[in-house]
């Protein structure tokens, strides 16, 4: 079927009209609201969403602060040598034992920080995140997102199509 002036044949390569009415009538089934879930709903698991974005951008700046922290404790063996050139071995001996492999907090080099978070807080807000679009929408994820694009978007508009080719 192709739903238009097209052939099925068109509209299987994408060029004909029910190709196109597929790409314009809206998100795929992974993005619509399933039937009784009502708007509070989608906006709270947007919310919901959202906040996990957050925590996933928050996550991310825990891996800089590791990869940081490492990288200037490398440093920090560069400018000890250099110390030690220069004649400054004080302060280069100070570094070494004060500062080079000192944990960033009590007990904990910022891998065990990582860790620490994945572990516990992420994976806690990953699960009840999961658990809450398993049971109020079937596991569907973004649909809040696919609804806004929907109101956005310029239909028949190339650029603005509702799905992929």
């Amino acid at each position: 079927m192709t739903g238009g002036n097209g052939t099925a044949a068109e509209a299987a390569r994408g060029n004909g009209t029910a190709a196109e009415a597929a790409r314009e009538s809206g998100p795929d089934a992974a993005h619509r609201r399933p039937d009784g879930v009502d708007d509070v709903t989608v906006e709270a698991l947007g919310k919901l969403s959202e906040a996990l974005e957050t925590v996933e951008r928050v996550r991310g700046h825990l891996y800089s602060l590791h990869q940081l922290i490492g990288s200037a404790d490398f440093k920090l063996d560069e400018a000890v040598s250099l110390f030690m050139q220069g004649g400054q071995t004080a302060i280069a001996e100070r570094i070494e034992r004060e500062l080079i492999g000192r944990n960033v907090v009590p007990g904990r080099w910022t891998f065990q920080l990582v860790e620490e978070f994945d572990d516990g807080y992420y994976s806690e807000f990953r699960r009840l995140e999961r658990e809450a679009r398993e049971e109020l929408v079937g596991g569907r994820r973004h649909l809040y997102e696919a609804e806004l694009k929907e109101r956005r978007r310029t239909h028949g508009r190339p650029g603005h199509e509702a799905r992929p080719r």
